[in-house]
């Protein structure tokens, strides 16, 4: 991965090793000691826990207000699917914008950001941006240091993009999770742990692919407030709500379009004893061979990958469930592996998110943002890969 991105680095010369060594360094400590130690253990048990019992204050909601369609003749998979996990966004949505109005996120991530950026090097904004990334969505964490996007260097731009790329938002880990709960074991530590691992991966691979050439507002040194935007805990909670039932309708919307599209695709194909699948699966299958999955599994575990490029992370993360609970399921290793994989918004789609997201901030940097927009997602890929080898390598069968 670190080969791939220093190949397509636009300024080999100017690299400074320090931000990616740091970077891989914090990506390993945070993997052994959430995979390989005693903590894992407790922190995968106590995430189950808490998401869980969340799921279930979300299904309470859920089938006050769909009750009838819940108990009626509907598809146990699209049921599950569609009344349950997408559903779930609205509550997660809510509940983080409480916990950020009571400063409890804001805190978790400014000591993330504090580490990284005191071991890394790399500037105040960038940092607390990436690091915020881990429990919000690509268009939402570049809000918390607005003031300076526009002033930001090339460099900055690509680890802020980069930082979106890589990870997965709060709400829909939760829908990720009720997905995979009974198929993949400690699920909701997994997709925690990705998200917390790429943070750090992403800065050292953006720091490859444009290094720093300039000189940033902000220092290594200097530390961002993240500021509340609410005034009390219900309208952060209705505000929350309200967002969040914008990126539900997001997702059925996608959803929608996307397979709709794949079987547009495959049917064109079927004239050639072809599918999308399959080609997805043949061209992506030796990276899943790098990140440790066994060559039998390679061909599957190839075709999600590249749905996941292709398309988007909810149609890879809805098929592996799918896969999991066929007649011929991935071994758990490979579903561990492919759950930290998926775990990030890099798909071609979402370049276009965060021209609109990002380029709303700062209009005058629209032009910036679509130069480094392809190289910036192939970071995100890249990140996420890694931290799915070093997750394959400290994983342990329980």
């Amino acid at each position: 991965m670190i080969g791939f991105a220093y190949a397509i680095s636009n300024n080999r010369k100017a690299i400074n090793w320090r931000p990616i060594f740091w970077g891989i360094g914090l990506q390993i400590i945070f993997a052994v000691l959430i995979l390989h130690l005693e903590f894992g253990q407790i922190f995968f048990a106590g995430c189950d826990r808490i998401v869980n019992w969340l799921l279930s204050c979300a299904d309470a909601g859920t089938d006050f207000v769909l009750r009838s369609l819940v108990t009626g003749t509907v598809d146990p998979s699209v049921k599950n699917l569609a009344f349950r996990a997408i559903p779930t966004i609205i509550f997660f949505s809510s509940f983080m914008a409480i916990l950020y109005h009571l400063r409890i996120m804001g805190f978790i991530i400014s000591m993330i950001s504090m580490l990284m950026q005191k071991t890394m090097r790399t500037s105040g904004a960038e940092t607390l941006s990436t690091a915020a990334n881990i429990f919000l969505g690509q268009t939402e964490a570049p809000l918390v240091v607005r003031p300076f996007i526009k002033d930001m260097t090339q460099s900055e731009l690509m680890a802020v993009m980069t930082g979106g790329f890589a990870t997965i938002a709060g709400g829909v880990m939760a829908i990720y999770v009720s997905l995979l709960k009974d198929q993949v074991p400690g699920i909701a530590g997994h997709l925690l742990a990705a998200s917390v691992m790429s943070a750090p991966a992403a800065l050292a691979i953006s720091k490859i692919i444009i290094p720093e050439t300039e000189t940033p507002t902000t220092s290594a040194t200097d530390q961002i407030t993240i500021e509340r935007v609410d005034r009390n805990v219900l309208e952060a909670a209705s505000r929350g709500a309200t967002d969040g039932m914008k990126l539900t309708l997001n997702v059925i919307a996608m959803l929608i379009a996307f397979v709709a599209l794949i079987s547009l695709v495959n049917g064109i194909l079927s004239l050639l004893n072809l599918s999308l699948e399959q080609l997805l699966g043949y061209f992506f299958s030796p990276f899943a061979v790098l990140m440790g999955i066994p060559f039998a599994e390679a061909i599957q575990a190839g075709r999600l990958l590249g749905e996941k490029l292709v398309l988007t992370e909810f149609i890879a993360y809805t098929n592996l469930s799918n896969i999991m609970t066929s007649s011929n399921p991935l071994s758990q290793k490979s579903a561990v592996i492919l759950s930290y994989a998926l775990c990030g918004f890099s798909n071609f789609a979402s370049i276009g998110i965060q021209l609109g997201g990002i380029g709303g901030i700062a209009p005058e940097r629209r032009t910036d943002l679509a130069k480094i927009g392809l190289r910036a997602m192939i970071a995100g890929v890249l990140a996420a890969n890694m931290t799915a080898t070093i997750a394959g390598i400290l994983y342990k069968s329980t």
